[in-house]
């Protein structure tokens, strides 16, 4: 029997309220439990606490009430974050952040300053950049690369230092759909053999459905939790949950009718998005 893996971060009614006057909740009491080895995504519309969540759970921000605990250590009381940030979380973003002047290599490198030889930096980042199929590209600037590699790349310094958690924001948002495609993919990859748990913000559907398990946010709260099955199920949820699925679902069969699908065909095409509901 496969022994349930340990959990590695958890929220308590993490809240982040911004504003002196007209208060403005990013995060809403949010209560969550992410596992060693989960591949998770987050998404929801502009606004919903997505970004703010990444942040709060890479300490790059404080909240203003609730704790982040991570292996059961709370984040406030953390004397050092940045080495914190350095040794425990990788952090992925829409716009890679790359260092124009530097290669590839010497960008995987810039983490691990400060933590290992200049040989050691050299040889791990040289095995990074093979891991995420760019060893031929190590002296190449950022601006020799296309966007999916720079992203590549990004992956490869957020593993520089061995991290437990990878934290991507957006990692897709600028590439195209075979580019957002390969690179969750190289994720996915990484999450099997590696080990390392990720969380993902994302607004494609197509990118969360490559994750093992989807947390949907709107006005600064988790509203839905779904994990993700095979690509039929995945595909029904889609179809459920758009205009016309909600429509069909609710028993407004109005649309089916003009289509000419008769009472019996429409029963069972209802039948088949309940399925989406079911655990």
């Amino acid at each position: 029997m496969e022994q349930p893996q340990p959990v590695l971060v958890e929220t308590v009614d993490l809240t982040k309220v911004y504003g002196d006057g007209e208060q403005v909740y990013a995060l809403n009491k949010v209560n969550l439990r992410i596992t060693a080895g989960e591949l998770v995504a987050v998404m929801g519309p502009s606004g919903s606490g997505k970004s703010t969540l990444l942040n709060l759970l890479g300490a790059l921000d404080t909240p203003t009430s609730g704790k982040v605990l991570v292996r059961g250590e709370d984040l406030a009381a953390l004397r050092d974050k940045d080495r914190f940030r350095a040794k425990t979380v990788g952090f992925v973003f829409q716009l890679h952040n790359l260092i124009p002047t530097l290669t590839a290599r010497e960008n995987v490198e810039v983490p691990m300053m400060g933590y290992y030889s200049a040989a050691q930096r050299r040889a791990r980042a040289l095995e990074l950049l093979a891991m995420v199929g760019l060893a031929d590209r190590a002296n190449h600037l950022p601006a020799q690369l296309s966007g999916g590699q720079r992203q590549r790349v990004a992956i490869a310094r957020a593993l520089a230092n061995d991290p437990l958690i990878v934290l991507a924001d957006e990692p897709t948002g600028n590439l195209d759909s075979q580019a957002s495609l390969d690179l969750m993919r190289l994720i996915a990859e990484l999450n099997r053999l590696k080990g390392t748990t990720f969380v993902v913000v994302t607004h494609d559907f197509a990118v969360a459905r490559q994750t093992r398990r989807v947390l949907t946010m709107a006005d600064g709260r988790i509203v839905r939790e779904d994990l993700i099955g095979s690509p039929l199920e995945e595909d029904l949820k889609m179809w459920r949950y758009s205009g016309l699925g909600q429509r069909i679902y609710e028993g407004k069969l109005e649309e089916l009718q003009m289509l000419g699908i008769k009472p019996k065909q429409q029963r069972a095409i209802r039948k088949l998005l309940e399925l989406a509901e079911q655990p």
